[in-house]
């Protein structure tokens, strides 16, 4: 319950003191955004029997009815509607509302969570409401300009290269350094930039001097390939070490060029 509390009703969300690196402006419009969304927007729902001038009326969330002495949970922000215990959720993320505290919006009840993120982008890296003028949006998310930076080395990447690694950016050198795939071939990591060929969990440089036959050193782009032993060929031929060009290929895998991965 408390975890769930936490996590519907951040209190980075209303109270300064757990945001102490704001600047005062922020601070200034932290207060006046919670002042206003308690005013115009929170409520807690109460639970009871639906009484008897609601018999059979219709649930709010899901449509089907509710009968006179049901539980139901009622809105008073929200008039004379009810709703079965288990609809009672947030229209975002669709948990049920811990102790029945809801804010509302365009007559949609939200988790405090959901509901203050229709006004205010929210800070991937420290996870507190953005209020300053710019923050810095990639990969779908938002950032405050100085928490944009790299999972491992904490250098800034704001107008910097970067890669994702687990939905967190890191820099280039880092990435190269800790995560990059060797080249089957030559053995050098493949960098960010870098285009890569995988085949049965192994990694190549994409150019042809990399992705080739082993014996014959034909380049094997989009062409049929045999592995055997971590070493490509362009045939059997070729893997069995007789001249390339004796016999027809009978190989059925293929590998293609790939994109880089989405971590990449």
């Amino acid at each position: 319950r408390a975890r769930a509390l936490l996590q519907q009703l951040p209190p980075q969300d209303c109270d300064e003191r757990y945001c102490p690196d704001l600047a005062e402006e922020e601070r200034r419009q932290l207060r006046a955004f919670s002042a206003r969304r308690r005013l115009e927007a929170l409520g807690q729902g109460l639970a009871c029997p639906v009484p008897g001038p609601c018999h059979g009326c219709p649930c709010r969330k899901c449509g089907r009815r509710l009968n006179k002495g049901d539980p139901g949970i009622s809105a008073s922000r929200l008039g004379d509607q009810f709703w079965h215990p288990s609809c009672f959720s947030c229209h975002f993320c669709h948990q049920q509302l811990v102790d029945l505290i809801y804010f509302q919006q365009d007559g949609r009840i939200y988790c405090g969570r959901h509901h203050a993120e229709l006004f205010r982008p929210r800070c991937a890296s420290c996870d507190q409401l953005i209020f300053m003028e710019e923050c810095i949006e990639a990969e779908g998310r938002r950032w405050h300009l100085e928490h944009f930076c790299c999972l491992e080395c904490d250098e800034p990447l704001r107008g910097q290269r970067y890669v994702m690694r687990s939905g967190r950016p890191c820099c280039r050198g880092c990435f190269e350094s800790l995560f990059a795939e060797p080249c089957q071939a030559c053995g050098d990591p493949i960098g960010a930039d870098g285009e890569e060929v995988t085949h049965q969990g192994l990694h190549w440089h994409a150019r042809a001097a990399c992705f080739c036959c082993s014996l014959c050193r034909k380049p094997l782009r989009g062409q049929p390939l045999t592995c055997r032993r971590g070493r490509l060929f362009c045939s059997d031929t070729c893997s069995r070490g007789q001249d390339a060009s004796s016999t027809a290929s009978d190989s059925s895998d293929s590998a293609f060029a790939s994109a880089p991965s989405p971590d990449s």
